[in-house]
């Protein structure tokens, strides 16, 4: 039987009620997941972002406009080509 806690912490987002929070695993990231038994909505506590830093777009960029081919930048930082094209799209966009 899952167990019900009242910890402060869990608040649902929803109807924003502190009471009927429960365990519900966890999500392929590994942070917990709760469902408020009151209206049966479904949230991950303290979720993670899945974001690369200003710094790592500012080194990608600077590599690329340097003469680094999109592919040659995005394996030389670990990142995928894709992410990085879109980058340059963006700025080039803006631009």
């Amino acid at each position: 039987m899952r167990k019900e806690t009242k910890d402060e912490n869990r608040r649902c987002p929803k109807c924003g009620r502190c009471e009927n929070q429960i365990n519900a695993g966890y999500n392929r990231s590994g942070t917990q997941r709760c469902v408020c038994k009151t209206c049966n909505h479904k949230y991950t506590l303290n979720g993670k972002t899945r974001e690369y830093s200003e710094e790592t777009r500012e080194q990608a960029m600077k590599l690329y406009y340097s003469g680094v081919s999109g592919r040659g930048t995005g394996k030389a930082m670990g990142i995928g080509k894709g992410t990085v094209l879109n980058w340059i799209k963006k700025t080039t966009d803006e631009l």
